[in-house]
C-alpha cells in the first residue's frame, strides 16, 4: 500500500486543542472511562455484524468489508499517567517483518487457543512484544471491535499502565517504543483522512502525524474510536 500525502506537519508539540488541561489528568480520564467504555467484550453468540473499521471511510461502506469468518485478535491500548499528563504508548514494528513492517501499532495480535478473554490476548502480546508485565497493567474497558482490511476482528483493551513500567522490547518484533500525549491524540483536528491505492482501489483511512511518526490505518482508527468515546 502506497500512502498519499503521508507526511504532514504535526504542529507545535504544546498545542493540544481547546480542551482544558485538567480533562487529561488521571482522575478525569478514569471518570470518563468508567461511563463511556464497555466493561466487557461482546459475549458468546453476539453477532458482530457491523463492527468499526476502515470501511467506515469508504464510499461503498460495509459492502467492501472483508467477508466472514473474521479472525479474532486483540490489542492493548496502553495509557500511562505522566506528571505532565496522560500518554498513550505505541510500538514501531521491526523493519524485517513480513506484515506491516515499520508501521506504528499497539501491542497485540491474534487470539491463541489458550486465551480465554481479549484481555488475556492483549496482555500476553504486550509481554511478548515489549516485555510489559501483566501485573503492571490495570484493564479498564473495551473500545468497539475494529475490523481490519485483512479480515482481523480486533478487540481493543484500554489498560492503565504503571507510571514507570519496565519495558524490554523484543527486537524480533519491535524496533522502537514511544509515547504520545493523550491531549494531542484526543484533538479531532489531528485525525486526518488519507488515501492509498490498494488492490486496484483507492482506500481511505485515518492518519495522525506526530513528530517523526505517522500513526495510521487500524491503529489510528482505534485512536479515533477512543476520541469518539471519551472526548466527543
Amino acid at each position: 500500500m502506497r500512502l498519499a500525502e503521508a507526511a504532514a506537519d504535526s504542529g507545535p508539540a504544546e498545542d493540544f486543542g481547546s480542551a482544558p488541561a485538567e480533562d487529561f489528568g488521571l482522575d478525569a480520564f478514569l471518570a470518563r472511562a468508567e461511563t463511556r467504555l464497555s466493561h466487557g467484550p461482546p459475549g458468546p453468540g453476539v453477532p458482530l455484524s457491523n463492527p468499526r473499521g476502515d470501511h467506515d471511510l469508504q464510499p461503498e461502506g460495509f459492502a467492501i468489508a472483508p467477508a466472514t469468518p473474521h479472525r479474532p485478535a486483540a490489542v492493548l491500548v496502553p495509557v500511562i499517567d505522566r506528571p505532565d499528563g496522560m500518554t498513550l504508548l505505541f510500538t514501531r514494528r521491526a523493519a524485517h517483518l513480513r506484515d506491516h513492517s515499520g508501521q506504528v501499532a499497539f501491542p497485540g495480535g491474534k487470539v491463541d487457543p489458550e486465551d480465554t478473554t481479549p484481555i488475556d490476548t492483549a496482555l500476553r502480546e504486550a509481554w511478548e512484544e515489549i516485555g510489559l508485565e501483566s501485573d503492571a497493567v490495570r484493564p479498564i474497558g473495551y473500545l468497539d471491535p475494529y475490523l481490519s482490511g485483512t479480515g482481523f476482528l480486533v478487540m481493543p483493551v484500554v489498560g492503565l499502565v504503571a507510571r514507570d513500567p519496565v519495558l524490554r522490547p523484543n527486537p524480533a518484533e519491535v524496533a522502537a517504543v514511544f509515547e504520545v500525549p493523550l491531549a494531542f491524540l484526543m484533538d479531532p483536528a489531528r485525525h486526518l483522512v488519507r488515501s492509498a491505492e490498494w488492490k486496484g482501489r483507492t482506500r481511505y483511512f485515518y492518519a495522525i502525524p506526530f513528530a517523526e511518526h505517522l500513526i495510521w490505518g487500524v491503529t489510528a482508527g482505534i485512536v479515533h474510536n477512543l476520541q469518539e468515546r471519551l472526548y466527543p
